[in-house]
């Protein structure tokens, strides 16, 4: 504890002071009271004064703090519970008075204090202080300090002061009306240890409760998990005695400590004093086998790793205490399978668990070993391996991994091979050897060709299934070129090798291909062959004189020629010297002419037994000429007897023709038959006129013969009656019956009045 402000000595419990001593230190072990003096301006010569004893009224507040030796241990409440003042002339006003110190052991969370008397206050650090000005409290003032977990109450006694009514009763009842228990003392509990696996008889005494203050006819009671939270009735107290029970078997690995709590309560069942902890704790036995849980368990090792290598480590668990000799686990081999080369290729760390190599790297040679593979079973044993400890086992595959110490050869030193120039494809597989594992890289073989390659014309492939090379010919060969061909090839891992081991002469290989002379076609050149002519030459003309050659020089062959596909018939060739002309007039606008050129094959025949044939391509560009008249569109149109407006369609012209036979176009009224007082054309734009009325006509049909001129040189006109309908329109119906009927054109109907004019 530490000398409060303005302490100037420290001395041991003299005789004036035993009294104080065996009230602040009852149940001390070995009391030990000190006593600490505010310092005096003008201190006696006989020493400090105790209270009563002629102190000066205006001499300064003695404090005498009176602590036991108690446990280290954290004891919720106040540290100190009584405190002894002289009665001052006045408390003054926010003056601290003393210090109070409070834990819960928890922190003090949510810390509050209360004080028997409503002019005092405890300021969150404990200080106690007037609220204001005050000369008479009491002979005793009570602090009561709560949290949620803890509750005390500290007592301050007056010395010298004045008895006022009220205030003890008045503390008293606000502790019972408190609506957090307080922590009590007089209980005493410690700690109940059980065995788990007890056989009955049940139920049997456990532990006992003592409460030395405990009032008459006052009884225990017992609360918590395993009382009457679930699992409920496990344990149960003697309200009377305080002797706990269990009645049934525990489990330790079930649940290995009960939280109980302890209280006494009056007749009513009312809390008096607790509730106090009551740790109930499961003894441990040795009821639980080691148990493998995290397997299957696969390791692997490289082939001549050196000895003392880590394969892997294999981990048990046991159910038992940990801190007990139940679950401390002793590893071992019990059995290896093959036991070949050495029935002892692995050790297991008994402790760790982990299984590493104990033989020779030379033994750890995969190539040599019966099986790749070892299984091996693993027994842990708790109670440190002793002979009484429990086992269990599990099994331990090990793999001897490949590493690439040994090259892949060929199986011979030169391959033949033959191909037809022209083909292309697989020509021969190539065949190796290799000693490492056919599911690594160690063992698949990657090939290149290192010379006789300069066209690119070979590739080589990895075969996945059996590791071969499969050499192919990807851009056909030409006998007449070469007829013999020599690769150098070289065979790698994908996996480099160790470094210890190189890729000797047998990792190379030579391949001579043969290259067999076939009957070729014949090649045109160019191929294909354009020609650019005006559309409706004459029949006759000739076009071209088409080239085609063979490939077979040595061979001495001829060749005829004839046509493949000509889609409209218009050409012929000469078999002999390969001429073309036309059989027919060619049109541009041909629905056979896509985008103006005419696509045409022929074919090239040699002389070989049997022929061989080659196919060319013309491409024949058609170069337009004005041979199409333009025409018009609609043809047909209808206007109202009563239109206020005399429009009455709006024309457009087109042409089959390129530009410049095309638009613009020249839109007109064919003067021969029509008057211009009746009808009205004009030009709206290079491709569209507008025809319109001059006057309002009779309901009747009439034909308008229209002439439209394109601009091609010389230009080509096309003359079409236009039909149109004079409607009746009455009420937002139009009706064109009548109209029908009629079907004379207006030139008609002007020579047939002429002719009846003539008869009067």
């Amino acid at each position: 504890m530490k000398t409060p402000p303005g302490a100037s000595s420290r001395t041991k419990c003299s005789r004036e002071l035993r009294s104080f001593c065996a009230f602040s230190c009852p149940r001390a072990k070995k009391p030990t009271c000190t006593a600490w003096f505010p310092q005096q301006e003008h201190p006696s010569e006989n020493g400090p004064q105790m209270p009563g004893h002629g102190s000066p009224a205006t001499s300064t507040m003695r404090v005498l703090l009176l602590t036991s030796a108690e446990d280290l241990d954290c004891t919720p409440g106040f540290q100190q519970k009584v405190f002894h003042i002289n009665q001052p002339a006045e408390f003054i006003e926010d003056q601290s008075i003393l210090n109070l110190t409070f834990s819960d052991c928890k922190g003090n969370d949510k810390l509050r204090y209360e004080v028997s008397s409503p002019y005092f206050k405890v300021n969150s650090d404990g200080g106690l202080f007037a609220l204001r000005n005050i000369t008479a409290v009491g002979k005793t003032l009570f602090v009561h300090a709560r949290t949620p977990h803890a509750e005390d109450m500290a007592e301050l006694v007056i010395v010298g002061g004045r008895d006022i009514q009220g205030s003890l009763q008045d503390i008293f009842k606000f502790a019972r009306t408190s609506p957090v228990p307080r922590q009590k003392r007089s209980i005493v509990v410690s700690p109940i240890l059980i065995p788990e696996n007890q056989r009955q008889p049940f139920p049997r005494d456990v532990g006992k409760v003592v409460d030395s203050d405990r009032p008459e006819r006052s009884k225990f009671r017992l609360t918590g998990k395993g009382v009457d939270q679930e699992p409920k009735g496990i344990f149960r107290i003697n309200e009377n005695t305080g002797s706990v029970s269990v009645t049934r078997t525990l489990d330790r690995e079930v649940i290995a400590v009960y939280q109980l709590f302890v209280e006494t309560t009056d007749v009513n069942g009312k809390t008096l004093e607790g509730p106090v902890p009551l740790e109930v704790i499961v003894i441990d036995q040795n009821d639980n086998r080691p148990i493998f849980r995290e397997g299957p368990y696969i390791g692997h090792v490289m082939e001549g790793s050196p000895t003392g290598t880590t394969v892997m480590r294999m981990t048990a668990f046991d159910a038992d205490d940990p801190a007990t000799d139940n679950a401390l686990l002793r590893y071992n081999i019990r059995q290896q399978t093959p036991d070949k080369p050495s029935p002892n290729m692995f050790y297991i760390d008994p402790e760790k668990g982990d299984i590493v190599t104990v033989v020779s790297p030379a033994l750890l040679d995969r190539e040599t070993l019966e099986n790749p593979k070892y299984e091996l079973i693993i027994e842990a044993q708790d109670m440190a391996g002793l002979d009484v400890g429990l086992t269990g086992t599990a099994t331990a595959t090990i793999m001897i991994d490949d590493k690439n110490d040994h090259s892949p050869k060929f199986t011979k030193k030169e391959f033949q091979a033959t191909v037809e120039e022209g083909a292309v494809g697989v020509i021969v597989n190539l065949t190796v050897e290799d000693k490492d594992d056919p599911t690594t890289g160690a063992w698949r073989a990657a090939y290149t060709i290192i010379n006789g390659n300069p066209g690119q014309s070979f590739e080589i492939h990895t075969n996945p299934q059996t590791n071969e090379g499969m050499l192919s010919v990807v851009k056909p060969l030409d006998y007449e070129i070469s007829a013999f061909h020599t690769l150098l090839i070289k065979v790698e891992n994908e996996d480099p090798l160790v470094p210890d081991v190189s890729y000797g002469p047998s990792s190379t290989a030579t391949v001579h291909i043969t290259v067999l002379d076939v009957n070729e076609g014949p090649v045109f050149y160019p191929d294909p062959m354009m020609v650019t002519r005006q559309e409706n030459i004459s029949v006759g003309s000739v076009l071209l004189t088409v080239n085609a050659t063979d490939p077979d020089s040595l061979q001495h062959q001829t060749i005829r020629y004839s046509v493949y596909k000509d889609p409209a018939g218009w050409l012929n060739i000469n078999p002999i010297n390969g001429t073309v002309d036309t059989t027919a007039v060619l049109d541009r606008e041909s629905p056979f002419v896509d985008n103006s050129v005419y696509t045409a094959l022929f074919l090239a025949i040699d002389s070989g037994n049997p022929p061989a044939t080659g196919t060319g391509t013309l491409l024949i560009t058609l170069e337009d000429v004005n041979d199409n008249a333009p025409f018009i569109y609609p043809t047909v149109a209808e206007v109202c007897d009563d239109a206020k407006n005399l429009s009455v369609v709006i024309l457009g012209a087109s042409d089959k023709d390129l530009h410049p036979n095309t638009d613009p176009f020249k839109f007109e009224i064919h003067k021969q038959a029509v008057p211009d007082k009746v009808w009205k054309i004009s030009k709206i734009n290079n491709t569209h006129a507008l025809v319109s009325l001059l006057q309002n006509l009779n309901k009747a049909n009439y034909n308008l013969p229209i002439m439209v001129t394109d601009s091609g040189k010389p230009p080509m006109t096309n003359i079409t009656d236009l039909r149109v309908q004079v409607c009746s329109c009455r009420n937002s119906k139009v009706d064109c019956n009548a109209a029908g009927a009629l079907r004379f054109s207006l030139p008609s109907l002007l020579l047939l009045s002429l002719f009846s004019l003539a008869c009067l």
